[in-house]
């Protein structure tokens, strides 16, 4: 038993029709479901909120809840930018320099392409400053392997030292551990 692929991941906007209009631009995601209620189905707490559905390729999708009684988002201040992303897939190099340049032409500030050697990233932020990461793979059978095989080794070396091993930056496999 395994789990197939992720059905939906919810986050919270500020503005459901604006972060829908902006999935839908910039990400050629498709908006499959909205609902909106007035009472919370899990737990029958008057709470009226939107939640959309926004459908990548594979059929799982980005969701989003409007809440507009709840008090302003804010961030976790104890936890930096980068840390909290949500990372999306796309086809090819190709594709990530071309959501760039309408990202950029659409004004939104896009950081990289950034080169983390088993993939190649961008990164934004959409209009509830979420941050977003398109991604494109770009490692070979070799390079999933050792990544396949240090997996456990690193993640070890961590738990103990709480400090990255020294790391072979060619093919990122962990030394002196």
């Amino acid at each position: 038993m395994i789990v197939e692929r992720l059905h939906h991941v919810a986050y919270r906007c500020t503005d459901a029709k604006e972060t829908v209009d902006f999935y839908e631009e910039f990400l050629d995601l498709k908006l499959a479901t909205s609902i909106a209620e007035n009472v919370v189905p899990s737990t029958g707490e008057r709470y009226p909120h939107i939640h959309v559905f926004l459908e990548m390729a594979d059929g799982g999708s980005v969701a989003f809840f409007e809440l507009p009684e709840s008090d302003e988002m804010i961030s976790d201040p104890n936890t930096p930018d980068w840390v909290q992303h949500l990372a999306l897939k796309v086809d090819n190099l190709e594709a990530l320099v071309s959501y760039k340049e309408r990202l950029e032409q659409g004004g939104k500030e896009v950081l990289g392409p950034i080169d983390h050697s088993f993939c190649k990233s961008i990164y934004f932020h959409d209009p509830s400053g979420h941050r977003l990461e398109l991604t494109a793979d770009t490692k070979d059978d070799e390079l999933r392997a050792e990544l396949l095989s240090s997996a456990h080794t690193i993640l070890d070396h961590w738990d103990e030292h709480r400090v990255a091993p020294e790391v072979d930056p060619l093919h990122l496999t962990a030394r002196n551990v």
